[in-house]
This record gives C-alpha cells, sequence and structure tokens, in this order.
C-alpha cells in the first residue's frame, strides 16, 4: 500500500522542494516530510505542520494517508497467487 502525503484540509500536495522554517527553535529550513516531522537542526520533533497552500495547522500525522492499490495492482497480485497455486500442484 502506498502512502501519499496531502494536507488534510485542503489537499494540497507537496513537493520535494517545499521548506518549513523551525521557528521560533533554531530556524533550520528544510522539508518537513523528509524527517517526519523531525528539525534536523535542534532535533525537536514537530507534532503540527502548516499547509503552506491554505495556512491550516495540522497533527503532522494526518499528512499521511494510505492509498489502496489500484484494481489492476489487485487483480495481477491475485493472478500471481493463483500461479503459485498452480505451481506448487494445490
Amino acid at each position: 500500500m502506498a502512502t501519499k502525503i496531502h494536507c488534510p484540509t485542503c489537499e494540497w500536495r507537496p513537493s520535494a522542494r517545499d521548506r518549513w522554517m523551525c521557528v521560533p527553535t533554531c530556524a533550520t529550513i528544510w522539508n518537513t516530510f523528509d524527517t517526519h516531522g523531525k528539525c534536523p537542526g535542534c532535533a525537536k520533533q514537530w507534532t503540527v505542520t502548516a499547509c503552506l497552500a491554505c495556512g491550516v495547522y495540522s497533527p503532522h500525522e494526518d499528512w499521511y494517508h494510505d492509498e489502496a492499490p489500484e484494481r489492476a495492482d489487485v487483480e495481477q497480485g491475485v493472478n500471481e497467487y493463483e500461479e503459485e497455486l498452480v505451481g506448487t500442484g494445490a
């Protein structure tokens, strides 16, 4: 299952180029999703993250969304499983 990152309020998706600043602690600038919310400058673990699009602060964990596999992926997995069963004589 793939994990997608997007704002829980407006569904904006940050890119690898987006940056947040550790304020008021150490002023390090980094992509908070590269470190799961932990500042690489001072090791502060941020529990909320501001959306750069809508400005709403949300719990950092709420930005991570497990995406269901595509239907074709599910069917491929079933077909591979059936092939394994045939190969074992089951």
